[in-house]
């Protein structure tokens, strides 16, 4: 179960020791309020970044068979081997940021064998087409959301960053928020990859077709189950466990931030230990931070996922625990405060 991180004795000295640095009030903007909520998460004045690590969960979906992707399935596992050979952009910015990755093998429709790099938790290759049954089972679904909390168990430093690759994952995603938000499916869905505007309406007219035929899903699992994917699946798994244990959740972009949805709608106190580290530029994902309350730090137009959005955002949460541990005081420093 996860706790909330209320705790008004500390967050009042919290917030004492922020507005005592050698600033004025609030002129660090949202690094204040993200040393605050590092400090409550981790339930200490004296907090710090230990072992930051971004999980990239990858797996293929059926959905795909109804052409809503602009590029084929196969660019699953060719992007995974990317990774593996420290290719692709969640590489160079994990390396760029001294932040540990791994790749975890969720679904995708792909034997890759053993691999140095590869962490395989494949229970199966790729979902159902959930145009025409659920894309898997609760049973399964529950299985998935074990494993990634399984992952994250055994997983050391404090702060976790969520990334995904999945040929297909932004039309589950749309189909995930759409029945978890009642926000129409015209809003939800987006370019993805780089879909034309025929090609985004036929990923619309899919989804809302699906979502006639499971008519009456409701349950935050079963909708998962219906219309999410593996990948998706063990995120939100995996997020449920790095709350549980008070891990600092680094949220990317549309389909992680879907994942979290799911994982909000089954315990709310989640949200208090998630910082979400951009908007993307994949239509809907404000709407969707909006939904969840939440106010992303950066805004670069990024639509790739990966993760790279958290690695990115990583030095702004450095710099939050270093201005709090290290900047001086009005008192320290022999400087003058504001005269009213």
């Amino acid at each position: 179960m996860i706790t909330p991180v209320q705790n008004a004795a500390l967050a009042a000295q919290l917030d004492n020791a922020i507005n005592n640095k050698t600033k004025p009030l609030g002129s660090l903007g949202a690094l204040e309020a993200l040393a605050r909520q590092i400090g409550l998460i981790q339930n200490t004045r004296r907090i710090k970044i230990e072992q930051p690590a971004i999980l990239v969960f990858a797996a293929d979906h059926g959905v795909v068979a109804e052409g809503v992707s602009a590029y084929p399935q196969d660019v699953t596992w060719q992007m995974v081997e990317n990774f593996l050979a420290g290719g692709a952009a969640i590489n160079v910015f994990a390396a760029q940021n001294n932040c540990a990755l791994r790749v975890i093998d969720a679904g995708v429709n792909h034997d890759f064998g053993p691999r140095d790099g590869l962490t395989d938790r494949k229970l199966a290759h790729g979902t159902h087409n959930f145009a025409h049954e659920p894309a898997m089972s609760r049973d399964l679904c529950e299985t998935v959301l074990a494993a990634g909390m399984a992952l994250v168990a055994e997983h050391p430093g404090n702060v976790i960053g969520f990334g995904e690759m999945g040929i297909g994952n932004t039309t589950a995603a749309a189909a995930l928020m759409h029945k978890l938000t009642g926000i129409p499916v015209a809003q939800c869905v987006g370019a993805g990859t780089g879909l034309s505007a025929q090609g985004i309406l036929r990923k619309q007219h899919v989804i809302e077709a699906a979502v006639a035929r499971h008519v009456g899903v409701t349950d935050p699992l079963d909708v998962l189950a219906t219309f999410g994917g593996l990948e998706i699946a063990m995120m939100a798994g995996a997020m449920l466990k790095a709350a549980e244990l008070r891990k600092l959740l680094l949220i990317d972009g549309f389909i992680v931030t879907s994942a979290l949805l799911v994982a909000a709608r089954m315990q709310p106190a989640i949200l208090d230990y998630c910082v979400f580290a951009h908007c993307s530029d994949e239509s809907g994902h404000q709407q969707m931070l909006d939904a969840l309350g939440a106010r992303p730090l950066l805004n670069l137009g990024l639509r790739l996922g990966e993760g790279t959005g958290c690695a990115l955002a990583l030095p702004l949460l450095h710099a939050a625990v270093n201005f709090l541990n290290q900047m001086a005081t009005f008192e320290s420093a022999q400087v003058s405060e504001k005269s009213e």
